[in-house]
């Protein structure tokens, strides 16, 4: 009588690596890592090696030295004498400045023009797609010296305000001036200040943020949230009785009435802009270069928002509309509540994109002489100082961060309002 056994195991050898399909794929992986770190290590080695060669040894002291230039357009205090490291942070404030500016200017008027395309108005859904086509299909440098060139020469000087009978005259209720230099808009200015919250002791990058600011804020966040709780109940309520309470004046007096309690407790008021000497003083001041690049990017990447938009909305299946239509739902509250919603998945991906592309698209602020952080860190920085490897790798770093975070943040919003499977 024979007894049938188990199979003893093959020991392992190191041919197996190789010719056993168990462990070549691993293998070849771990090899080509090695490899890459190899070339990774030879690239910085060789360029450690040539730079010490030319008497350039990697060294970031040179963010400590007097900057020694001004930069006309800035959020934090800067003079000639701050370091290198201070300029570099004006430079990347002003980036951030203009990317948020530009992200929801876009996204509102690429959201608009993406809606309007789809309009049954002939007229309307054509002068859309004249705007789209026009704009993404002309380079956004450009587009953004053209802006500038317009503000420029268009509009009036400050010595046109002047006289009995000025040439030009100040907007919205003589708060506002408008001029070839720039825009002077009201500065908020609170009577009963809380003060300045300083930050970073007294180094570079040392600044001061107004408690004013940080308490409107904290308001604002508290009062969407229970706006948000008491939308959360209302939903609840509809879902189980199928009648959905009034609640827009709740959500409304929540954010308002607390933000108006608060700038009356703080003596909130505009300073306004006047004409002194040969310019304007007080208010808050936006140079052309800033206004320029702003519509620029603004203008051109919702061009592209716009077909994002469309192509999001196109994606729906067109029962929904009939759908809700047979409801009794108004269009435009088939594309609020129906359509935009359920496009929501579609477009958030690809926005991603064009808020990245937006933002390193900024760095061709130097074009029209806005001092971001290209015109800094990696331009005037660079020139006086010869550091080329440290500036270009910080400013890497810097938009690589820039990026991921815009990325993080709008994935996880993506996250958010995806639809829910059951």
């Amino acid at each position: 009588m024979t007894s049938m056994t188990d199979p003893r195991d093959e020991s392992f050898r190191l041919s197996m690596l190789i010719y056993d399909t168990r462990y070549r794929a691993a293998t070849i992986q771990v090899i080509a890592l090695i490899s890459f770190l190899i070339l990774i290590g030879w690239i910085i080695s060789n360029t450690a090696q040539n730079l010490k060669d030319l008497g350039k040894e990697p060294s970031f002291s040179f963010l400590f030295e007097p900057a020694g230039y001004d930069i006309n357009q800035r959020l934090i205090d800067y003079h000639s004498q701050s370091p290198h490291l201070r300029a570099a942070l004006v430079g990347l404030l002003n980036t951030l400045l203009i990317a948020v500016m530009g992200c929801a200017a876009a996204t509102i008027v690429g959201v608009l023009v993406g809606v309007l395309r789809l309009s049954r108005n002939w007229l309307v859904a054509k002068i859309m797609t004249f705007y789209v086509e026009m704009f993404r299909n002309v380079p956004v440098l450009l587009w953004i010296v053209l802006f500038m060139a317009i503000l420029i020469e268009s509009l009036p000087s400050p010595r046109d305000f002047r006289g009995e009978t000025p040439e030009a005259t100040m907007q919205v209720f003589d708060s506002v001036a408008i001029t070839n230099r720039g825009v002077y808009i009201p500065e908020p200015l609170f009577s009963r200040s809380l003060g300045d919250l300083h930050m970073f002791g007294n180094g570079a990058l040392s600044f001061d943020i107004s408690l004013d600011f940080l308490a409107v804020i904290a308001v604002l966040v508290a009062g969407f949230f229970v706006s948000g709780r008491i939308k959360s109940r209302a939903d609840a309520i509809q879902n189980k009785t199928g009648v959905r309470p009034t609640t827009w004046y709740l959500r409304l007096g929540v954010v308002v009435i607390p933000l108006v309690v608060l700038l009356v407790a703080l003596g909130f008021h505009l300073g306004y802009p006047a004409l002194k000497g040969f310019n304007f003083q007080g208010g808050t001041y936006m140079r052309n270069s800033l206004i320029a690049l702003w519509l620029a990017l603004s203008l051109y990447t919702a061009a592209f928002i716009a077909e994002i938009v469309r192509g999001g909305i196109l994606a729906i299946s067109h029962g929904q509309t009939e759908a809700a239509a047979a409801l009794g739902l108004r269009q435009r509250r088939i594309m609020s509540l129906v359509i935009l919603p359920q496009a929501l998945r579609v477009i958030i991906p690809p926005l991603i994109s064009q808020y990245l592309n937006l933002t390193k698209n900024s760095s061709l602020a130097i074009a029209v002489g806005y001092m971001d952080l290209t015109g800094t860190l990696m331009g005037i920085t660079l020139n006086q100082t010869g550091r080329e490897l440290e500036t270009v790798m910080m400013g890497m770093l810097i938009y690589l961060a820039i990026s991921l975070s815009i990325s993080l943040v709008m994935n996880w919003y993506n996250k958010r309002v995806k639809l829910v499977e059951r």
